[in-house]
């Protein structure tokens, strides 16, 4: 899953990125607001992480950016300002959370996933489909009941690929999904990943979708592969 972390201050940004990393997001960070909003707007991020006290633009306004655009991405404020006001101020101008630096990441972490559960419309943690669940806080795969391993990348595809089953994504949208800045794509990568969770899944899982993209397929299908 990809977010966008937006914090100005070298050692906290850092940290947070690694943590994150480690927890199996792919983070692109950017340190001042008019970049975030460079960022937002040419990139498809699952969620944004935005400091407030930012060089060149600050965090209400890159926030009020994004929401005049009718933009939808969920957006955690994470910042040093304590006070009622501001935490005021951020929700009613659009923010899904608000976290007071020094926080715990895993806090943090947790905080980043009840958004999204509540982005997705879904009040429990597990996401199921069919004979599959996937557990977004220990990034473990079931299968007819069983673990199934699985890596970092491909658990975020059949992640993006639940988040609407049964509507096809592209390669181009899953590489989006899969891979930050600066990491390098090879160019059959996604076909690797579908086609290792294939052998693992069974082959009706996951669906191609000729001149289009993947999807998962559907739940009578799924149990049955």
């Amino acid at each position: 899953m990809r977010v966008l972390l937006v914090e100005d201050d070298e050692m906290i940004g850092e940290s947070i990125r690694k943590g994150l990393q480690l927890d199996g997001y792919v983070v692109d960070w950017v340190q001042d607001g008019r970049a975030a909003e460079i960022a937002v707007e040419s990139e498809p991020y699952a969620l944004v992480l935005l400091d407030l006290g930012l060089p060149r633009k600050d965090g209400f306004s890159v926030l009020a950016s994004i929401r005049a655009r009718r933009d939808r991405v969920p957006v955690l404020i994470l910042t040093a300002r304590d006070a009622v006001s501001d935490r005021v101020k951020g929700l009613d101008a659009g923010a899904d959370d608000y976290l007071v630096k020094p926080f715990d990441l895993d806090e943090l972490a947790a905080r980043m996933r009840a958004v999204l559960r509540r982005h997705a419309g879904r009040a429990e943690p597990m996401v199921t489909h069919g004979a599959l669940a996937l557990n977004p806080v220990t990034h473990e795969v079931m299968y007819r009941r069983q673990p199934i391993p699985v890596s970092a990348r491909e658990f975020a595809l059949l992640q993006a690929l639940l988040e609407h089953p049964g509507v096809p994504l592209s390669r181009t949208q899953l590489e989006e999904r899969l891979y930050g800045w600066g990491e390098e794509v090879a160019s059959n990568s996604v076909e690797v990943h579908v086609h290792n969770l294939r052998k693992k899944l069974g082959e009706g899982t996951i669906r191609t979708i000729r001149g289009v993209g993947y999807s998962i397929a559907s739940e009578d299908n799924s149990a049955a592969a």
